[in-house]
């Protein structure tokens, strides 16, 4: 194992964070504290680094075995929280455990064990059931977005889960919203609840952008003309809906990326990646892209259906204006439309005239290579200088896997850099490059 660090002052400073949050600060000293904790915050505000700074103060670093489990919803969450503990640099182990690869790809993996785990609430239950590690270890148990993860559906693998880990003493819920009534197999107590849900979104402004037809496709046009080239989500309510809108888009000349459950993980996976890379600056999404998936800082969020819940349309909303930066959501309302009651009247936005917005000039690279390679973001980048012949301002933001990577590069010099780079050495490993 790798040099631990426990010191709350180093891993702030390699997430850039220079001070907690008030909520961050009173969920620290509650889970510290507290073996049973509620912890609802909007969307943004921090949550994931509020409850995994006193839990890795917790850890035993003697301990070979898994230490806490966090269940989560998606595999998007998953993996979003994997790799902010892995940002934060303790030296301690993580992986995430989730549907839609191998269960053989996870058994490997955590063979040499992590201190904490990630995963669904189906692939949890299944290396549970197979026996896959030693639970006496674990003795803490995260259920993040805990209104979606005890929804009907995720119930039986739920208790079956809690059955499963005899050891647990502390369990901590964390959620944007309390949408449901928490059943009693989950075993709490008399929990600690920290409640900052209405705190609301800080510098959020909500406006409704009316549509004087029923068909929003010509004021979505036009709304996103108004905005300019900006980082935004807009979120449809179906995925047929999302490739109808994707293909008005297409037509229309504007890039964007889409992301819905009907996709294959590594289509989505790609999705996000050129979302955060600039290659797409807008990303089509249903309610999926509402909670816990890691993108950039966004300006807008555009509701093209209405939300049907409240909940969702507080977890949108908080894609938005995060950590106390600004953002607006825009609402696209059929004249003759009424707006629910949990939204109420908006102010009107009234749209300028402009162009949509201008095609990205960046494109993305796929790599062959990662970190099992021992493949660096240095060694890649060194790469493309050296021999393809780039620039510092030609290469953007690069995403280094564990077998492979993804290299933001401007669309200008991508003719001429894949003849010079492609199927040439990085260390040991002869690597294959292209556009994807």
């Amino acid at each position: 194992m790798s040099k631990l660090i426990k010191n709350q002052k180093a891993i702030l400073s390699k997430l850039g964070i220079e001070q907690l949050n008030p909520m961050q600060e009173e969920a620290h000293l509650a889970i510290s504290s507290s073996d049973e904790i509620i912890l609802l915050s909007p969307t943004g505000t921090g949550k994931t680094v509020a409850f995994l700074l006193p839990l890795i103060n917790q850890l035993n670093p003697d301990s070979e075995e898994i230490q806490v489990i966090i269940i989560v919803p998606s595999r998007e969450l998953a993996i979003q929280i994997e790799q902010v503990m892995r940002e934060m640099g303790t030296g301690f182990k993580v992986n995430a455990v989730y549907g839609g690869r191998s269960g053989s790809k996870d058994r490997l993996e955590i063979k040499h064990r992590p201190a904490v785990l990630v995963g669904t609430p189906g692939r949890l239950a299944d290396h549970l059931r197979r026996g896959a590690f030693n639970t006496n270890d674990i003795k803490t148990l995260v259920l993040d977005e805990f209104d979606k993860s005890l929804e009907i559906g995720f119930e039986d693998e739920m208790s079956e889960i809690l059955d499963l880990l005899p050891k647990v003493n502390q369990k901590i819920l964390t959620s944007a919203t309390q949408g449901i009534h928490i059943p009693k197999f989950v075993g709490l107590r008399k929990p600690l609840t920290i409640d900052y849900s209405q705190e609301g979104i800080r510098h959020l402004e909500i406006k409704a952008v009316l549509s004087p037809i029923k068909d929003k496709l010509e004021t979505l046009a036009h709304l996103l003309a108004h905005i300019g080239n900006q980082n935004g989500i807009i979120f449809c309510n179906f995925k047929d809906a999302i490739q109808r809108v994707s293909d008005f888009l297409t037509d229309n000349g504007v890039s964007h990326g889409i992301f819905h459950g009907g996709l294959e993980q590594i289509e989505r996976e790609r999705s996000l990646i050129k979302f955060r890379n600039g290659t797409h600056q807008i990303l089509l999404a249903t309610d999926l892209a509402a909670r816990g998936i890691d993108v950039p800082e966004l300006k807008f969020i555009i509701h093209y259906h209405l939300p049907i819940k409240k909940e969702e349309f507080t977890h949108r909303n908080g894609r938005t204006a995060r950590m106390n930066r600004e953002g607006i959501a825009y609402v696209i309302q059929y004249e003759k439309e009424d707006l629910p009651d949990f939204i109420g009247q908006l102010p009107i936005e009234k749209l300028q005239s402009a162009h949509l917005p201008q095609q990205s000039d960046w494109m993305t690279l796929f790599v062959s290579g990662g970190r099992k390679d021992k493949i660096s973001k240095g060694d890649i980048a060194g790469l493309f200088f050296k021999q393809g012949s780039l620039s510092k301002d030609d290469v953007g933001v690069i995403e280094l896997k564990n077998d492979c990577a993804f290299v933001a590069v401007k669309k200008s010099k991508i003719q001429q850099l894949i003849p010079k780079v492609n199927n040439t050495r990085l260390k040991k490993k002869k690597v294959r490059i292209f556009t994807i």
